[in-house]
């Protein structure tokens, strides 16, 4: 029977590119793979026919040899051993991508062992404190729930005076390798799971994993300057890791509660301090609060609302002990609501006097007073 021509195959055009080339024999080979089609003949042959076809048209020098002289210019390469060496580079790599045979085509044998110890999962635990904590650091109590190391048997799953035995089915690789026509094809062994080994007597306080599930406490130093988002890792406090592997890592996030009086922005504070309108007019002392205590604040006269002042040193510690931010005061002057019977009188005689100031001068030239 004469060959198909390759680009037929293919379903593709003689000026194909290299990545068409590529994408047509990956749906090809998605498609009849005989994994995927156990028992079918005909689909393992146009796999073998797209196998072949890619193996030629992959290669630019068989190429370009093919198509000068057709299937004769490549008869050396497109069969037996010639062909093998020459094409199963490209299409492990394919086929692998596609089906994760990572063994295929002279990779792992079935024999060899493979490496069961997996890394134990990493844990997250969150953590919320008050800004005055974030301020001045703390030492947080966590309880963690995680898995650990059964005691009983050291991890290995197995009873006392037991180990686990190496799987017969797979000769301790994890996989089974069986032949598909030319092919070669490895899957999981269902004896034991791809873990290579056996229980023949699991352990009664961990049942066979190796892990118990346990409450961990433990004291985690805060330091001073974190915020919210920021994380600490904690190598190895994870979970224990599975077959001997190593425990995972254990990341507290922390979040800090929005507080009744300053902002936070970076390392500096923001915050507003009411003042009565006499003070503003005349100048005063304020009380101004800070993480460190109040403070003694200069009103200068004549201050307005929205007037800041920054108090420096007063914010929030840098990560590290690199110095700290600063506390910015926003002053609003408050308008009272209720009046005594004196506090009436006196701006009642406060607005006569202004009255009359502004009748002695003129509207705009209190204006240009006022703006210069």
């Amino acid at each position: 029977m004469a060959k198909r021509d390759y680009y037929e195959v293919l379903g593709l055009s003689r000026g194909a590119t290299e990545a068409e080339i590529k994408s047509a024999y990956r749906k090809l080979a998605v498609r009849f793979h005989p994994d995927k089609n156990p028992g079918d003949h005909e689909a393992e042959e146009k796999f073998k026919e797209a196998a072949e076809a890619y193996s030629v048209l992959s290669d630019a020098d068989q190429r370009a040899r093919y198509d000068r002289f057709g299937h004769a210019g490549v008869s050396g390469a497109a069969a037996g051993a010639g062909w093998g060496a020459q094409g199963f580079g490209g299409i492990e790599d394919i086929l692998g991508d596609l089906f994760g045979f990572g063994d295929m085509f002279g990779g792992r044998s079935a024999g060899s062992r493979r490496t069961v110890a997996q890394r134990g999962a990493d844990l997250r635990y969150d953590l919320e404190m008050t800004l005055e904590e974030a301020a001045a650091g703390m030492t947080a109590q966590l309880r963690i729930p995680r898995l650990e190391m059964c005691d009983t048997c050291r991890g290995t799953g197995a009873a006392s005076g037991t180990q686990p035995e190496t799987c017969q089915a797979c000769g301790g690789a994890g996989q089974v390798r069986y032949q598909q026509g030319f092919f070669s094809v490895s899957r999981t062994c269902g004896q034991c799971r791809g873990a290579g080994r056996v229980i023949r007597t699991p352990c009664e306080s961990c049942k066979g994993a190796g892990r118990v599930e346990r409450e961990k406490q433990m004291e985690v130093k805060i330091p001073a300057g974190v915020e919210t988002g920021s994380r600490l890792r904690l190598a190895g406090e994870g979970e224990a890791g599975a077959q001997g592997g190593p425990a995972g890592d254990l990341y507290v996030v922390i979040h800090v509660r929005e507080h009744d009086v300053f902002e936070r922005q970076a390392n500096n504070l923001y915050a507003s301090v009411p003042v009565t309108f006499a003070q503003a007019a005349l100048g005063s002392e304020v009380f101004v609060p800070t993480l460190d205590g109040q403070q003694n604040l200069k009103v200068p006269a004549g201050t307005q609302t929205g007037t800041v002042f920054r108090l420096k040193g007063h914010g929030m510690p840098a990560l590290g002990g690199r110095g700290r931010g600063d506390l910015y005061v926003s002053v609003t002057v408050v308008t009272p609501t209720t009046l005594t019977r004196e506090q009436r009188k006196l701006l009642e005689q406060l607005a006569e006097i202004e009255e009359k100031d502004l009748g002695d001068k003129g509207l705009m030239d209190k204006v240009r007073d006022i703006f210069g």
